[in-house]
C-alpha cells in the first residue's frame, strides 16, 4: 500500500501531465496503480450539492418568511417568485416555503411555559363554527370537563345563556372565566384593558366570578379550549352532519358526546374528567340561588383558599378558619366577617371580580401578577402620566363596565387644563374611593371642590379644621388711670 506522501504525489503528477502513462514514469510506477490512486482519490472528495431550481428564489422566499413572521402562505408567494425568475413546479415552491417556515420557527421559538391549573379556578371558553351552525365549547382547566352547546348564532345573549348553561352543567362557579376579546363580550378597550360589556358584568356579579381576557392574537393562552373546538368538529358535527336547522337534536347528540369524552381517560392528565369534575366541584362557588342580598347578615363557609366569597368579590380570613360558617355584614362601604360575636376580618368593599387580602391572614405578603397599561391612544398616553391613581381609574372603570371611558379621558385631560393637575388627582382619588368612574362625576367632585363631605362612621371623632386668627393679650385691654 502507498504511503500518504507516495499517494499524493501520484495525485500532483497526474494533474499535471493529464495522462496515466506519464505520471507513472514520473513517479516510478505502473499505469495501473496510477489510476488506483486517482480513482480512490475522486471517491473520497466531497461532491458538490445538487442545483435547485429554487436557488435563485430562497434569499427572496427566506426575506418575506422574516418579514411576515412566518405566516405568508406558498400560494401567496409563488406569483412573486415567478416574477423573480422561478420557473419549478407549484409542489417544489411550496416545499421551498415550508423548509424556510420550519426555519425560522426554529430559530423564533417562543418557549412558552406549560400551563399550570388549580382546581376550581379557570374556564375557558370559545365559540367556533361550520357554516351557519355554531358552537360553544367551555373546558374547566383542572379537570378537563368538557362542554358543549350549540346556536345558531354568537350574539351576546346567546353567549351568556350558554354559559349559564355550563355553570347549571358543571354544578358550580369557578373563580375565572377566561375568553378571547369575543365583541360579544368587551365593551371596548383602553390601554389594552378590556373593558366587559354592561350584560357581562351583571352576569359576573350575579354569578360570582371574574371575568378575563386574553393578550390580543395569543390563542395559545388558552389552547385547551382551542383544541377542544377542533376536535368537536372532527368528531360530532362533521360525522353526525349537524345544522343548525335542528338544534334541538344537535344538542341532545352534544350531552351523549359529552358523557362519552368526560368519562373517558384525558391522555394529558392521565386521569378521567368527571372522576376528577368530583373532587374540583368542592372548590366551585354555589350556583346564584342561595345567593343573599347585599345589606343583610349573610352566612359563608370558608373555602380552602380561606377566603369568603360576596358580591364577585374574594376577602380574607385568617386560615385557621378554613371549612367554618362565618357571617358577614355589610355597612359603610366596610365587609366584617365575625364568628361568634369574634370579629375575625375587616375589608374594604373592592369591585366585583377584585380581591382584597389581608397578608397577616396568610403569615406575610406574596407578590401576586399585574396586567400592565399599555397606552396607544395620545390621551391614553397623557392620561397615564398621572402616575398610580390613572391607574387605578382605568381599571377600576373597565371592571365596572364603563364603555364611555375611551371618550371620557380626552374630557378628563380638558378638565386638568381647566382646574390644574393636582386639583384633578385628588378627584381621581375621590372617585375610585368611591366607584365613580364617568368624567360627569370626576367633574361634579371638582366643581365642589375641597367642600365635598368626608363621611365617617358614628362614633367617630370629627375632626375640622378652624381659621387661625391674631390674637391680643388681655393687658392691650387694660384701662390705664388719669389724674
Amino acid at each position: 500500500m502507498k504511503s500518504v506522501r507516495e499517494r499524493m504525489d501520484i495525485i500532483s503528477a497526474y494533474r499535471e501531465v493529464g495522462s496515466y502513462h506519464g505520471a507513472a514514469e514520473i513517479c516510478s510506477t505502473t499505469p495501473k496503480t496510477v489510476k488506483r490512486v486517482i480513482e480512490a482519490a475522486e471517491r473520497s472528495e466531497p461532491r458538490p450539492p445538487p442545483a435547485h431550481n429554487y436557488d435563485e428564489v430562497t434569499d427572496l422566499v427566506a426575506q418575506r418568511v422574516e418579514k411576515t413572521k412566518g405566516r405568508i402562505s406558498a400560494k401567496r408567494l409563488l406569483p412573486v417568485a415567478k416574477a423573480a425568475g422561478y420557473t419549478g413546479s407549484d409542489r417544489n415552491f411550496r416545499r421551498l416555503v415550508a423548509d424556510e417556515k420550519r426555519n425560522w420557527r426554529t430559530d423564533n421559538h417562543r418557549g412558552r411555559r406549560p400551563g399550570v391549573w388549580e382546581p376550581g379556578d379557570v374556564l375557558a371558553i370559545d365559540w367556533g363554527a361550520i357554516g351557519t351552525l355554531h358552537v360553544f365549547c367551555a373546558v374547566l382547566a383542572w379537570s378537563r370537563t368538557r362542554f358543549v352547546y350549540f346556536a345558531d348564532n354568537e350574539r351576546s345573549e346567546t353567549t351568556l345563556a350558554a354559559l349559564t348553561a355550563c355553570f347549571e352543567f358543571l354544578g358550580g362557579v369557578p373563580k375565572t372565566v377566561l375568553a378571547d376579546r369575543m365583541g360579544c363580550l368587551k365593551g371596548g378597550v383602553v390601554a389594552n384593558v378590556v373593558i366587559a360589556s354592561p350584560d357581562y358584568v351583571r352576569l359576573a356579579v350575579h354569578y360570582g366570578f371574574a371575568a378575563d381576557f386574553c393578550e390580543p392574537a395569543d390563542p395559545a393562552s388558552k389552547g385547551l379550549v382551542e383544541n377542544l373546538v377542533g376536535y368537536v368538529k372532527r368528531d360530532l358535527m362533521i360525522p353526525e352532519e349537524l345544522s343548525s336547522r335542528d338544534l334541538r337534536r344537535a344538542n341532545e347528540l352534544a350531552r351523549d358526546w359529552m358523557e362519552e369524552v368526560n368519562a373517558a381517560e384525558h391522555s394529558e392528565i392521565a386521569a378521567v374528567p368527571s372522576e376528577r369534575l368530583c373532587v374540583e366541584l368542592e372548590l366551585l362557588g354555589p350556583l346564584p340561588q342561595l345567593r343573599a342580598n347585599a345589606g343583610k347578615v349573610i352566612f359563608r363557609t370558608v373555602d380552602k383558599l380561606s377566603c369568603v366569597r360576596f358580591a364577585s368579590a374574594r376577602y380574607s380570613v385568617p386560615t385557621q378558619n378554613i371549612g367554618k360558617v362565618v357571617q358577614l355584614r355589610v355597612a359603610d362601604g366596610h365587609l366584617t366577617v365575625t364568628l361568634l360575636g369574634e370579629t375575625l376580618a375587616e375589608h374594604a368593599v373592592v369591585v366585583p371580580g377584585e380581591t382584597s387580602i389581608l397578608d397577616d391572614h396568610y403569615g406575610g405578603p406574596r407578590s401576586k401578577p399585574k396586567r400592565a397599561l399599555r397606552p396607544r391612544t395620545p390621551d391614553e398616553v397623557v392620561f397615564c402620566t398621572l402616575g398610580p391613581v390613572a391607574e387605578a381609574f382605568i381599571k377600576g372603570a373597565a371592571a365596572s363596565g364603563v364603555t364611555s371611558l375611551k371618550s371620557d379621558l380626552g374630557i378628563l385631560l380638558r378638565l386638568e387644563r381647566s382646574y390644574g393637575r393636582d386639583a384633578l388627582l385628588r378627584a381621581l382619588e375621590r372617585a375610585v374611593e368611591f366607584g365613580r368612574f364617568h368624567s360627569s362625576d370626576v367633574q361634579s367632585i371638582l366643581i365642589a371642590g375641597r367642600g365635598v363631605a368626608i363621611p365617617t362612621r358614628s362614633g367617630d371623632a370629627l375632626v375640622t379644621a378652624l381659621p387661625t386668627v391674631a390674637s391680643r393679650s388681655l393687658s392691650d385691654y387694660q384701662v390705664e388711670a388719669t389724674s
